[in-house]
């Protein structure tokens, strides 16, 4: 409640608080939250975008050189030392069988040339350059010089007639030849410089790509924690301001400012909760108010009701003696002198006697009722079986003049009033009994049925009923619906009956679906620890039929 926090005493004193300076600064604009993160987003898309392009063409030119140098430069290399060998072989064979002339010395010369026309097709095939070309075509033009020259006149000569062949041609033949090599040694050379050249720009690719993935690594961290940051900032720290500032609020500090920060949307979703906040704590104010009216008015009527209810003890007391007085004496007037006077004196002194008993039996009813929940409000358990039992006994008498069958359910242990417990039972029992059908013979059953917290009781009859006009008028004090001479009573009984129900904490009602007669349903509350039904599910009870026993005092139904 308001009142039990200090700062809620006045809780609409302060409905719109000013922005605390450390918030103020986490400002952000006009922008929403949804268009911060669109921007975010789109910012971190392009940035990652251009990353994995750059990613994509670092590993395509990194491929390239490295393409290069698997595929062209180290083959070209290779293929070039092939053809020098393939040419050293056809020069190792053509000289041998210039020596000896024989013919086995030929092999070495087939292969050498079969060699080096694979290394030159390789070769053409994988050099590009207008220097390899070159070299290439330098190094296959002295080949042919020094085979036109040397080797295909030695192989064509017979094996008698090629050593003087091979010895005209050594000094011509070694000069080409030599030639040769320095053409083969100038391109080997060409090609290693290439394929140095080739491994160092892969080298540094390699260096590049390294750089470049690690630079990409480093930004996509940055880039997260920017994101982690701003989201923090622009959206985990408002909500916790705004969540800190609610529950503050919650706990009943209701004049503690709700602060918008954050983005617009986050303000204005403060701006609502200040303003729902400023709209409960005005209402709280009203209800405080209105709250402290209540109870000086409650207090004034628990001192009216005091009053009345001690006013109406008092005065239903002291006018017994009095009244007493009045009827002794008028039925000693009647008993002496009736018959003595005219027929109009017995008549007054009839209405006397009968005025005063009436009075008599309001002013016990009027104590009765003043002294519901203020006299016997002793609270222990009770069994409703016993308290059924003795109203029957009471009512002994009604119910064999009017031939009255009555049953009842398993009724079980509560807690409450006894003696106002059974004036309840008492009063709508005895009801039912007197408002009878003419045609039928009373048939009344009261049961029990456990609804929740809650015992749903009810007593039906099959009597005259009440019309649904009258329900709410059938449990105020002396309403009564009939008059005395059809139905004696003073229209006492179900208000009663709704005071005693109300002060153990039920309801009662008139069930209006109910005929032919009467169901009138009251409810009273569950008390677990006097809860003791011996037959829980048993049968209804057999029917009670009525004994003798002293009448008490009638109650009427209005």
């Amino acid at each position: 409640m308001a009142s039990q926090t200090p700062a809620a005493e006045h809780p609409a004193a302060e409905t719109q608080g000013h922005p605390r300076p450390e918030r103020a600064a986490a400002g952000t604009g006009g922008w929403s939250t949804r268009r911060w993160l669109r921007v975010g987003v789109s910012t971190s898309l392009a940035v990652l975008v251009l990353l994995g392009a750059l990613g994509f063409w670092v590993f395509a030119h990194s491929s390239v050189v490295n393409n290069r140098l698997v595929d062209v430069s180290s083959p070209a290399l290779i293929a070039a030392v092939r053809l020098e060998s393939g040419l050293v072989n056809q020069e190792t064979g053509i000289r041998g069988y210039g020596l000896t002339g024989q013919a086995e010395f030929l092999a070495p010369y087939e292969q050498g040339i079969a060699q080096q026309r694979d290394a030159v097709a390789e070769l053409r095939r994988l050099i590009t350059g207008e220097q390899s070309r070159a070299d290439l075509d330098l190094v296959v033009a002295r080949a042919e010089a020094w085979q036109s020259q040397v080797a295909r006149p030695v192989a064509a000569a017979p094996p008698g007639s090629a050593a003087p062949a091979a010895g005209r041609q050594t000094t011509e033949g070694k000069a080409a030849f030599d030639a040769l090599r320095a053409a083969m040694t100038l391109q080997q050379e060409h090609l290693q410089a290439d394929r140095a050249e080739s491994r160092a720009a892969l080298q540094s690719v390699r260096t590049l790509r390294n750089v470049v993935f690690s630079t990409i690594a480093v930004i996509i961290l940055l880039l997260a924690a920017l994101v982690f940051e701003g989201l923090r900032r622009g959206v985990t720290r408002p909500l916790e301001h705004l969540s800190a500032d609610a529950e503050r609020v919650a706990r009943g500090d209701f004049s503690h400012p709700i602060t918008p920060t954050g983005p617009a949307d986050l303000r204005q979703l403060a701006a609502v909760v200040e303003s729902m906040r400023g709209r409960l704590a005005q209402e709280l104010l009203a209800k405080e108010q209105a709250r402290q009216v209540l109870d000086a008015q409650a207090v004034d009527l628990r001192r009216s009701n005091s009053e009345l209810e001690q006013f109406a003890y008092v005065a239903s007391h002291d006018l017994q003696e009095p009244l007493r007085k009045v009827a002794s004496f008028c039925q000693l007037l009647q008993r002496r002198y009736g018959g003595s006077l005219d027929a109009r004196a017995d008549q007054y002194i009839e209405f006397a006697v009968d005025g005063a008993n009436r009075m008599q039996t309001l002013i016990n009813d009027l104590l009765a009722f003043s002294r519901v929940g203020r006299v016997h409000a002793s609270w222990t358990p009770v069994d409703l079986e016993q308290v059924f039992d003795r109203t029957v006994d009471s009512l002994s008498i009604a119910i064999a003049d009017n031939e009255a069958v009555i049953t009842h359910d398993a009724l079980p242990r509560i807690s409450g009033d006894a003696t106002q417990l059974g004036m309840l039972l008492q009063n709508l029992i005895s009801n039912a009994v007197k408002f009878r059908s003419p045609d039928r013979a009373p048939r009344i059953h009261l049961e029990a049925v456990r609804d929740g917290g809650l015992w749903r009781c009810a007593v039906t009859d099959n009597g005259i009923g009440i019309d649904g006009d009258f329900v709410d008028k059938v449990f105020v004090i002396f309403q009564r619906l009939h008059t005395r001479d059809a139905y004696p009573g003073n229209g006492i009984g179900l208000a009663m009956c709704k005071k005693i129900v109300e002060f153990h904490g039920g309801t009662i009602e008139v069930d209006l679906t109910h005929t032919p007669g009467t169901r009138l349903v009251f409810t009273l509350p569950v008390e677990e620890s006097v809860e003791q039904q011996e037959t829980a599910g048993a049968p209804a009870a057999g029917r009670s039929e009525g004994r003798v026993a002293a009448p008490r005092a009638e109650a009427g139904r209005s």
